[in-house]
Order: C-alpha cells, then structure tokens, then sequence
C-alpha cells in the first residue's frame, strides 16, 4: 500500500492540508499527518484543527512514498523540529516524492539541496527559493524530479493530480 506523509503545524492553511489528505483517501493511499508532536491538534489559519498521528521524531523514511508540505504560515513552524527537517532531508535523499504547495518550499529550502531545480510557490517566497538555488516559475505546478510544487490554493486540482501521478 502506497503511504504518504503530510506535515502539519500551527497557521496551516486548511485546504492545502485537507484537500490533498481526502484525494489521497480516494486513490487508496494511507495517509497519516505527521506533527513536531504526535496526537497534538494543531490550529489551521482559519480555525480549524487537525490532530497529528505521529511525531516526526516516531516515522521512518522507510516508512511513506512521498510527504506532503501544506502551506499558510506552517512551513516556518515546521522547518523549526530538526526531526521534521531531517524526515524531509531523508525522503529526498531517497528520492522520494515531496510535494510542497503555498509556502510549503520553505521546508524544501531548509531540507533540500534546490541547486538547479526548478520550483514555483506562492510569490512572496520567489526571493527565497532563488536564494536556495533552484529558479523560480509562475505557474499552477512544477513537477522537477521528485519535486512538486504549486502556488495557492486554486492550484490544487493541478496539484492532487501531480502527487497521484507520481506516486501510481
């Protein structure tokens, strides 16, 4: 069975995070949400919560196919857990899908090597993700490698259609 992590912290943004959890569910993926802590509810950007299965410090690579980084503000909390950034730095070095949307290349720049790599996210990041290396294109998804990334959330149909296509 295909298992797929998705990140969850403090300031989320719902969609991002939900969407792509339910899309998942209907493809027949087990989706687990992966926190700094396990069984915490983190608080979204608009209120709703979303209560973690496991800390990063209890997963494995081994364990999940790709992870999913949501954005709204919790990139920045993420990046944060050292365990959190060594289980992304871990799922690229194995070249494992990592789909980031919004503010979710935050996590990449603090876990990836973006050298040459080709990246889109939400504008306002445009500086960092070229400081990173990678180059930066405004479009509804990149697929570069093991790399997706989207800018907002009215890219998200693109966005679930690209993780499921990678993970198939």
């Amino acid at each position: 069975m295909t298992r797929v992590a998705v990140l969850v912290a403090d300031t989320f943004e719902e969609n991002e995070l939900f969407y792509p959890y339910f899309r998942l569910q209907e493809e027949g993926f087990h989706v687990d949400l992966i926190g700094a802590e396990g069984d915490v509810a983190y608080k979204g950007k608009h209120g709703i919560t979303a209560v973690s299965d496991y800390a990063s410090k209890e997963v494995s690579v081994e364990d999940y196919d790709g992870v999913i980084i949501p954005g709204g503000y919790s990139p920045d909390q993420m990046r944060q857990c050292p365990e959190t950034v060594q289980f992304v730095k871990g799922m690229n070095d194995k070249n494992k899908t990592i789909a980031a949307i919004c503010h979710g290349p935050w996590m990449m720049i603090s876990s990836c090597d973006l050298s040459g790599r080709t990246l889109t996210g939400f504008f306002s990041i445009k500086d960092d993700i070229v400081n990173a290396g990678a180059k930066y294109v405004d479009q509804e998804i990149m697929v570069d490698g093991n790399f997706i990334t989207s800018r907002t959330p009215k890219d998200l149909p693109a966005f679930g259609k690209a993780i499921v296509e990678s993970l198939k």
